[in-house]
């Protein structure tokens, strides 16, 4: 009965060794998702690890680290310049349903970098990530298959030293 219906006692130190992990995994999902907006630059995880502490952000232990990191950023968006690096993405859409579609994804982009149109529609843009699902529906299902959507890049950063003047 013990083995079966019975709970395994965890220690303090174990409880608050886990719920450590817990919050520095979610620190640095925070960190490789998001950017400062107005430089570009990706957040360091300790710097985002202090903003978590200054927000008095705690740890639940049953939901997972991903959930958590995705809430988080919500709540730093108060306190902090922070916000989702921008997904980088490239369409190339049949020239019949071309204009159309790309009527109904004007709302969905941010940037547009590159249009391109000669037998079919070619964009590069960047995107916000949660939009990816809803633009990948769109084009699967107004073109029925004959457009394509690739991911350049799943975020668009600022790399390299920064330049003082």
């Amino acid at each position: 009965q013990i083995l079966s219906k019975g709970e395994l006692q965890v220690s303090d130190k174990e409880r608050h060794t886990q719920l450590e992990q817990m919050f520095r995994d979610i620190a640095t999902i925070v960190a490789d998702k998001c950017v400062n907006p107005e430089t570009k630059r990706p957040y360091t995880v300790i710097l985002i690890e202090r903003a978590m502490k200054d927000i008095h952000y705690s740890v639940k232990p049953h939901k997972s680290t991903k959930q958590q990191a995705l809430e988080v950023i919500r709540q730093l968006k108060e306190t902090m310049q922070i916000e989702r690096a921008h997904m980088r993405l490239r369409f190339i859409l049949p020239a019949k349903e071309g204009k159309k579609l790309k009527e109904k994804l004007k709302p969905l982009i941010k940037v547009i970098e590159n249009e391109d149109f000669h037998e079919q529609l070619e964009i590069v843009c960047l995107i916000d990530p949660g939009c990816f699902r809803e633009i990948d529906e769109l084009i699967r299902s107004e073109t029925k298959g004959r457009g394509t959507l690739e991911v350049l890049s799943l975020k668009d950063v600022e790399e390299g030293d920064e330049k003082l003047e």
